[in-house]
This record gives C-alpha cells, structure tokens and sequence, in this order.
C-alpha cells in the first residue's frame, strides 16, 4: 500500500507563497494611498487612509509568514517532489517573487504615466491648483525608483539565502547599465537639488562577462544611497582594465565618519542606529551590494574624506573581473 509522504510541522510551501502575495498586496496598498491628497481622485480619503495602514501591517505579516513557510519547506524538499534541498527551494521562491515583481510593476508604470498626464493636462489649461497637487506629483514620482529597488532588494535577499547557488556569466554592456540607472534617478535627484553625471573610460568601454541584473542592482543601491546621505552632486565612472573594471559611486557630501564606515555592510545597520533614532532606511542595500560583488568575485569598498576638511566626499568603488566566455 502506497503511503502518503509525511508533512513536517512548522511550514509549508502555500505559506510561503501566501506570505509573499500578502507583502507585495501590502506595498501595492502603500502605494495607493499615496494618492490621497488628491481630493478629485478620492473625494472621501478617510475611506482610503486605512490602506496605508493594513499595508504596513501586511508587508510585516506577510514576511514573516513567508520566511517560516520558507523555513519548514525546506526541510522537506526533495522528498517525493523532486526538488534538491534549500537551493531548489530557494529557486523556486525567487521566480515566484519575479512574477509577483513583474506584475506590480505594471500598475506601478501605469501610476507614473498618469502621474504625466496629470502634469500634461494641468500645463495646457493652465489650472491654477494647490501647490500641494505638485508637491504629491513629486513625492510619487521621486519614490518609484526607490520603491523598485525596494522589491528588487527583496528578490535578492531571497536568492542570497542559497550561498551556493549557480553565477551566470554572460556578455554585458556596463556603461549601458551605468546610463539607465542615471535616466531613472535623474528626475528624482532634480526634485532634491542635485546633479548626476557619469563618464566612462574608455569611451568605447566594450563588454565584460558577468550579470547585468546583479551589476544594476548593485549601482542602483550605490546612487539610491548617495542620493539619500551625499551632497548635491553624484558623480558615476567605469573604468576597465586588463583584467578587471571598476564602477566608482561619488558623492560630494559631508562625508561618513570611520566609526560609521566599519558597519556600513553590517545586514540591517544603519546610522540612525547608532543614534537611537528611528532609520530611514532598511539598512539592506550595502549588505547586499557587497555580498553580490563577492559572489562575482569581485568586492565593494569605501573611502571618505569628512567636513569640515576640504574636499569631502565619500566613494563607493565597486571591482569586478572582466571575465571570459564560458569562464
């Protein structure tokens, strides 16, 4: 008599799956309610300030239930459902958030082109509105690019559980991954007053073998970062060489002190940490820039030179190999 394989206590994949459609419904409802001041779209918004609330409360709950579904399936993969352990596992969950990203990047694209025709329209009837219209159109248009490396940082995460999983090498194009992080940022830093730029030498940069995905995470993290700590100007540079390139992040801020650079690739620190104060951010992007660079045999590092000396400025500097077909 055939028998049924045994369940182990504690997780399961529909948890884990449940969890994840429950975090990204979450930011979906985050996003909504940022378009509450807009009394012609939402004539009552006490009827839809909630949103932002259970958002919060379901991205939190939604994590959780996913990382113990996460946990208690992978004990069991492999066990008469051909799946190989944790890696499998992990696969697995990372395509599925793929889809899940994928799908809410089209109401995403969809708000930031109403976000146009909105600015369109008030332009051509000359509307005089309330400055507050303006200010929202801003703020949504100057947190896309944030909200997108936020979900991006979330697949990744899960990938990085499986330290062992495969690193696709294939031709890429860095300064083409250089100069779409540079479009999609540029809106958001005119909104603070600040300036990107970037260059490349040689000009005429050529390929590299590697993975664009990981490489725009990792540069995306770098200017996201810059942005929200460095000073007015961004500056971006490629430069290869015989067996390696380098991809430099500077910004022209106060500069970070050595107290702070020594946990700046801690997973989860932030500086706000070492002040008691509430963070800004989720302290995940340095960590996982880092560990992706590793991972590529590469590395990340960090200079400054702190206010009130002249010329302070920090530098992130990303190195990776040039790599080889096949390698």
């Amino acid at each position: 008599m055939a028998t049924l394989p045994s369940r182990r206590a504690g997780g399961h994949p529909f948890f884990a799956y449940a969890g994840i459609t429950l975090a990204v419904a979450g930011l979906a409802a985050m996003v909504v309610s940022l378009f509450l001041p807009l009394t012609w779209l939402f004539p009552n918004p006490w009827s839809v300030e909630p949103l932002s609330y259970v958002g919060i409360a379901a991205v939190v709950v939604g994590l959780a239930v996913a990382v113990g579904g996460y946990a208690g399936a992978g004990g069991r993969c492999g066990k008469g459902n051909g799946l190989n352990g944790l890696d499998d596992w992990s696969r697995l969950t990372e395509q599925q958030f793929e889809t899940y990203q994928h799908d809410l990047g089209r109401p995403m694209r969809r708000i930031l082109g109403k976000c146009r025709e909105v600015r369109g329209v008030l332009a051509a009837t000359g509307e005089d509105v309330s400055i507050v219209v303006h200010e929202l159109l801003d703020e949504i248009e100057e947190q896309a690019p944030s909200f997108r490396l936020m979900m991006a940082n979330m697949q990744v995460m899960i990938n990085l559980e499986t330290p062992d999983a495969p690193t696709e090498r294939y031709p890429v194009e860095p300064t083409a991954v250089v100069s779409r992080i540079v479009e999609r940022y540029t809106g958001q830093a005119a909104e603070q007053g600040k300036d990107i730029a970037w260059w490349s030498e040689p000009a005429e940069f050529g390929l590299v073998y590697s993975d664009a995905a990981a490489l725009e995470h990792i540069i995306a993290n770098l200017v996201d970062n810059a942005l929200r700590y460095g000073g007015d100007y961004i500056e971006i540079t490629a430069t290869r060489r015989p067996d390696e390139f380098t991809v430099c992040v500077t910004d022209n801020g106060p500069g970070i002190p050595d107290h702070y650079r020594a946990h700046l690739f801690t997973r989860g620190w932030t500086p706000e940490m070492g002040r008691s104060e509430e963070k800004t951010s989720s302290g995940l992007g340095l960590y996982i820039s880092r560990t992706l660079a590793h991972r590529y045999g590469g590395d990340l590092s960090v200079a400054s030179v702190v206010a009130p000396q002249p010329n302070h400025h920090t530098v992130f500097t990303l190195t990776l190999p040039i790599g080889s077909p096949g390698a």
